[in-house]
């Protein structure tokens, strides 16, 4: 099966978002300090953190299930668009790698939304 330049591409973003969500949802799971300190300042507690990293663990498993990759894109969207809304207002220094990786989630989203009626 050859595949076209944009299913690579998007094999790629997907890749791309498995390895920084993977990483990032596990460590906040596994309790790493920096993640700690960071849920610290964001003042609702460290179940938030848990419940964080779930959802980027589990949307990551969901971006691999064929017809549940719109649902673990979306989830990740809206994770990022928390994310760059918690840096902004709250925490700083940047919201620019949220920012990009929720664009890359919107690129995913783009690509497996439903097909037009």
């Amino acid at each position: 099966m050859s595949r076209s330049l944009p299913d690579i591409a998007i094999l790629a973003v997907r890749v791309l978002l498995t390895l920084a969500f993977g990483a990032a949802g596990l460590s906040k799971l596994a309790g790493v300090d920096m993640m700690v300190g960071t849920f610290d300042q964001i003042g609702w507690g460290q179940w938030f953190r848990y419940v964080t990293g779930a959802i980027e663990v589990g949307s990551v498993v969901l971006l691999w299930i064929p017809g549940l990759q719109l649902l673990g894109a979306g989830l990740l969207l809206c994770t990022m668009i928390c994310a760059v809304l918690f840096h902004l207002f709250l925490l700083g220094p940047s919201a620019v790698p949220a920012l990009v990786l929720g664009l890359l989630c919107a690129i995913l989203v783009w690509r497996h939304r439903p097909a037009a009626a």
